[in-house]
């Protein structure tokens, strides 16, 4: 049998990864058994009703569906039990199968990723943000209710580390301008009903984008004291350096401004050339040349000339992979539970685009 469930059709047991290994993760707490064991006591007790002539004497299929019931409104109201043994990973099908029905869907997936404590990392922080941008582009209808107050609730997590860490707000920024104008085509469609939930629900996470975004605006960047070294004491070797190692031509122009020194390496011609072969082709570049007055060709003009016509290179410090073998998606470093010889050569990084691929049908 493929799965290690007491049936066969059922998905099998919950998994728990330790530093022993993977061990079985029990659903229930020692409260709940102890409620089932009494529940368990009372297969040939009675029960009086009301009056002393009505009695009901409750069977043991009666009792094992009280049984079940108390588990469900136990899971229900106790997040912390929910906490304990949900997967941060997910089996990603795409159809129906003996072992499983139904199919994998984004919301789902959403869901079960833990996004929530993804953005705290700031390995993941910039990749789950472009996931919610591509998301807000294109896949925001296909969200389920639960996974639509998910995606939100997580929005706003990353607003309020921005407001307090001024971490990234243009990409923040960007973020919120996309999700802001797709909102607003798809308020005017509601008659076609693309939305799902009420309409006055999405204006007022309308207006509650419109407040961030407002907010950001304002966005004061902190000063802060040192009294020992600063950027502006090192080397301009290392500045240098420094500059060579962004990856985004936004990020090279804002560092230029913080001393006159930084401003002079930003515009090394040397440096938007790099940049520019870094992320675009030989072909690309060369149907798009902008000379400069002294007849050179302007590699900061070509930069952002050629961002608008092609896609830019992505990078990111952590990213989810997705195991070939066992076809689940998952946070290399919370793992999962393979059954391959030799899982490592079974990962695949999975760019926030492909995320959003794997589950188109």
């Amino acid at each position: 049998m493929p799965f290690l469930g007491q049936d066969w059709r059922s998905p099998g047991w919950r998994w728990v990864k330790t530093e022993d290994g993977w061990k079985r993760c029990e659903a229930f707490s020692p409260a709940l058994e102890d409620e089932n064991n009494q529940l368990n006591d009372m297969n040939h007790t009675v029960i009086i009703t009301g009056d002393d002539e009505d009695e009901e004497i409750y069977s043991t299929e009666d009792c094992e569906f009280a049984a079940k019931k108390r588990k469900k409104d136990h899971f229900r109201n106790n997040t912390d039990s929910q906490c304990f043994y949900r997967e941060k990973w997910i089996y990603v099908h795409k159809e129906s199968t003996r072992e499983r029905h139904g199919y994998c869907t984004l919301g789902e997936a959403f869901n079960r990723l833990d996004f929530s404590s993804a953005i705290q990392d700031i390995r993941r922080f910039n990749y789950v943000v472009k996931l919610l941008q591509l998301i807000a582009k294109s896949q925001l209808t296909s969200l389920s209710g639960a996974a639509q107050k998910n995606y939100f609730n997580i929005l706003d997590k990353i607003v309020q580390k921005v407001m307090e860490d001024q971490y990234n707000p243009r990409l923040i920024k960007d973020l919120l301008q996309d999700l802001s104008s797709t909102l607003c085509i798809l308020i005017r469609g509601v008659g076609k009903s693309v939305l799902v939930g009420n309409i006055n629900i999405w204006i007022c996470r309308l207006e509650t984008i419109l407040l961030w975004q407002q907010q950001l605006k304002n966005l004061q960047m902190n000063k802060q004291v040192n009294n020992g070294l600063t950027l502006s004491d090192l080397p301009i070797h290392m500045l240098n350096n420094i500059l060579y190692r962004f990856s985004d031509g936004w990020d090279i122009i804002t560092l230029g401004q913080v001393t006159p020194t930084l401003y002079m390496l930003s515009e090394d011609r040397r440096l938007w050339k790099k940049l520019c072969q870094y992320h675009f082709a030989e072909k690309q570049f060369c149907r798009h040349l902008i000379p400069s007055e002294k007849g050179h060709i302007d590699w900061k003009l070509m930069y952002f000339a050629l961002q608008k016509y092609y896609p830019t290179k992505e990078q990111y410090g952590d990213t989810l992979h997705f195991c070939r073998h066992c076809s689940i998606l998952f946070w290399k470093d919370t793992g999962h539970p393979c059954t391959a010889s030799d899982p490592d050569t079974c990962l695949m990084p999975v760019s926030p685009q492909h995320f959003i691929d794997l589950f188109k049908f």
